[in-house]
């Protein structure tokens, strides 16, 4: 008789089991937000109530964590509410700089780009979404070589 109980038990605890791990490892429903440079201006760290967004190479990570640097009057600034490829790069905040266009940068600041992308960005916050133009050409028509499954993971917020 205890071997029947058991026999129930093992499928009920495997049955849950099985249930835990499937909603572990669930695919995302919701879909990516892509962000147009008017829209991600919003979020330059001026209101108190919104996050704070920086792109990099047509990410867009929610840097909010390090308000000390890049909220209002904060050093960095200048780097939020837009995509600042070039100045991360360049290592500048030159207006000039304050841009996704990485036109003529020499293979040294490319490099420093692609690690502090990988090393600082990537590790450190969240990603929310992409800009539209990383997605996107100029006339609106899809870029073919934007490939989603080769994108840094980010991860799901509420507000999406």
């Amino acid at each position: 008789m205890a071997t029947p109980l058991l026999c129930v038990l093992f499928v009920v605890l495997f049955t849950t089991s099985a249930e835990d791990v499937k909603l572990k490892y669930k695919a995302s429903t919701k879909p990516v937000r892509l962000f147009t440079e008017e829209e991600l201006r919003r979020y330059d760290g001026r209101q108190e109530d919104l996050p704070i967004y920086m792109a990099v190479k047509g990410v867009v990570f929610d840097v909010t964590r390090g308000k000390e640097f890049y909220g209002k009057d904060a050093p960095y600034n200048a780097l939020v509410g837009k995509d600042s490829t070039r100045a991360v790069a360049k290592m500048s905040l030159d207006p000039a700089d304050l841009t996704s266009d990485t036109t003529g940068l020499t293979k040294e600041q490319l490099t420093s780009l692609d690690s502090i992308f990988e090393g600082t960005y990537k590790t450190k916050y969240p990603i929310v979404g992409y800009t539209a133009s990383r997605i996107l050409k100029e006339d609106g028509s899809p870029n073919e070589d934007f490939k989603p499954e080769d994108q840094p993971h980010f991860h799901i917020r509420d507000e999406f």
